[in-house]
């Protein structure tokens, strides 16, 4: 069976945090850990509700502002302030890019609503035939239906589908409903194994 279609991760493989300074400059301006203000972002109860569209991605940062005794409308410098270090990868991009003429992309994001207002703003959206992003689809990988969402919206089979992400609970999730799955280390390793796959 050859490969129809080709689903990448956003967050720690398309767009990752490079350079860790401007987050640990926020958390040394609050008074507060670094790691405890990513978990205050990536893992409080507002940041679940927003991953899954029960709440908006400003409602989100308006709770952690109000948390870290800011005003509410500051929340958009403490959001700029904490993703300054992230860069996009044009590699990753460019290299889906190449595929559509012969095969289908797609990104699978566990990611709040504002997302496609950010892929819109870097102008990336044509890397993808299909973005699916659990804020709008009301669950988060590594749900089953979140992977059975996206290959329907594609046209395709699991086993037709490969799938890259960063964190393995998402891979093995990916694998138990049928898609080949890559564990993301490093860009060009991740490229080079997809294209080993597509060869088959």
């Amino acid at each position: 069976m050859s490969f129809k279609a080709v689903f990448f991760d956003l967050g720690g493989v398309i767009v990752r945090t490079e350079y860790q300074s401007p987050r640990e400059h926020l958390a040394e301006r609050l008074n507060m850990d670094y790691d405890d203000l990513v978990r205050l972002v990536f893992e409080s109860e507002t940041s679940r509700k927003a991953s899954i569209g029960q709440i908006s991605a400003e409602e989100h940062w308006k709770s952690v502002a109000r948390v870290l005794r800011r005003k509410p409308a500051e929340w958009t410098i403490l959001r700029d302030e904490f993703f300054a270090g992230d860069v996009v990868d044009h590699s990753l991009l460019d290299f889906l890019r190449s595929l559509r003429s012969r095969r289908k992309t797609g990104l699978i994001s566990n990611a709040w609503d504002d997302l496609r207002a950010y892929i819109a703003e870097k102008q990336f959206g044509d890397a993808f035939d299909a973005m699916i992003i659990s804020a709008e689809a009301g669950m988060v990988k590594p749900k089953p239906g979140i992977f059975h969402m996206a290959l329907d919206q594609l046209g395709v089979k699991p086993n037709e589908a490969v799938f890259v992400d960063d964190f393995i609970e998402n891979v093995e999730g990916a694998r138990a409903v049928g898609m080949k799955a890559i564990h993301f280390k490093e860009p060009e390793d991740a490229i080079q194994q997809v294209k080993q796959l597509l060869k088959r």
